[in-house]
């Protein structure tokens, strides 16, 4: 095999989400995706840990763009305004490779509790993103927990929106669809008094 060859982090993540898809989680090796993503098992171990560690490999940038938006956001903005850019930044960063990888990832979460449980602790880490950039801009805790936590769920529900394959239409851009989803929840949440 080639000792080096471009976008092979991105090359590793397509090949292990199609061998998830195809046998599961559990019965899929190192070896099986490196092979499959025409790399070495050592190239595989530059880029990640585990096989574990690739369904939440964009974990760390996706809170890092989160939290600049945030930061970023105007001085006078509220808390949900400053949310509301944080989704912006994060959002405006997504590809349709992200798009195209929804539907793998989404089928070998929910083929298997580790990977459910890793996404869980996926949500937690990009509210806790938030909620630390809402503070440094002076947000009480309560309120910046509640805006981050619906931040949280408006990025998934806009993503599920964006990524579902069911879709006639081109989906777009992933922005439109996390602010929408954002809007309606931030309209659920005025419903609740």
């Amino acid at each position: 095999m080639p000792r080096w060859k471009p976008d092979a982090r991105r090359r590793l993540v397509v090949a292990a989400l199609g061998l998830f898809a195809e046998q599961g989680y559990d019965d899929t090796t190192v070896a099986q995706i490196s092979e499959r993503a025409g790399l070495t098992r050592s190239t595989f171990f530059r880029h990640f840990a585990d096989k574990r560690e690739i369904l939440t490999a964009g974990q760390e940038v996706l809170s890092r763009l989160l939290a600049e938006g945030i930061a970023d956001a105007p001085a006078d903005a509220s808390p949900m305004t400053a949310v509301a850019a944080g989704l912006e930044r994060a959002s405006g960063e997504m590809t349709s490779f992200n798009r195209d990888l929804g539907p793998l990832l989404r089928a070998a979460i929910e083929a298997n509790e580790e990977l459910r449980n890793r996404e869980a602790l996926k949500s937690i880490g990009m509210a806790a993103a938030m909620v630390d950039a809402l503070r440094r801009r002076g947000v009480a805790e309560p309120t910046a927990q509640v805006a981050a936590e619906l931040g949280v769920l408006a990025f998934k529900l806009g993503y599920a929106r964006w990524a579902d394959p069911a879709r006639d239409e081109d989906p777009g851009e992933l922005a439109p669809h996390t602010r929408a989803a954002f809007e309606e929840l931030r309209a659920a949440a005025a419903q609740l008094h």
